[in-house]
């Protein structure tokens, strides 16, 4: 009880079905309670964007895509497809890594940044939606407060509850290989471009 009261149900909830193989023990680790809640206000933030920027959106429009809303759909199902994998072993802490990864650094930290030089073009934004959504139903059995929260906020959504909603599927339709070539060689020249700033102290 004194950790919700610290870090949130999601926190704790998080840490212990992801944490661990099946059939290992836990090792209780504060600092990690800690990092999801990190990880918490970092979709909590990202969500905030996201509704921000579509609260005018009617409906899914997905007719004008950016390379980048390209990018981040075939990132999104490649996640979906693993996670689908791994939830029907019952491989909780591979789930884990895998949301983790997608949500913190492709969905966050890469096309939120993306997003914002065509934010006006009504498929990005459906973009935007079409991916939380999906991410919320995903973490939904790992953090179900917050993203019930964010759900409901949605302007866009087949359920009115998220714990009523169909879990994502993968979309085959929804992969662009070329687009995802193409992001990921600009990401890795942005990265290379920044280390060498950082080593030359420029």
């Amino acid at each position: 009880m004194d950790v919700i009261d610290s870090y949130g149900a999601d926190s704790l909830r998080w840490f212990l079905t992801t944490n661990s193989s099946p059939g290992q023990d836990l090792r209780y680790d504060e600092d990690k309670i800690k990092a999801t809640w990190n990880f918490i206000n970092k979709i909590w933030n990202a969500s905030r964007y996201v509704l921000m920027n579509t609260e005018d959106l009617k409906e899914i429009n997905l007719n004008d895509l950016t390379s980048s809303d390209k990018w981040i759909l075939t990132k999104l199902n490649k996640t979906i497809k693993s996670v689908r994998k791994s939830m029907d072993k019952y491989d909780f802490n591979i789930v884990g890594k895998e949301l983790y990864k997608f949500i913190w650094e492709d969905f966050c930290d890469t096309y939120i940044e993306y997003s914002k030089v065509s934010i006006d073009n009504i498929s990005t934004k459906s973009c935007l939606i079409l991916v939380l959504t999906d991410i919320l139903k995903m973490l939904h059995p790992f953090m179900p407060y917050v993203t019930d929260e964010i759900y409901s906020s949605l302007p866009i959504k087949n359920s009115e509850n998220v714990i009523l909603s169909s879990y994502p599927k993968y979309d085959k339709a929804q992969v662009y290989k070329e687009s995802e070539k193409e992001i990921d060689a600009l990401i890795s020249i942005i990265s290379s471009i920044r280390n060498i700033k950082a080593e030359n102290d420029i």
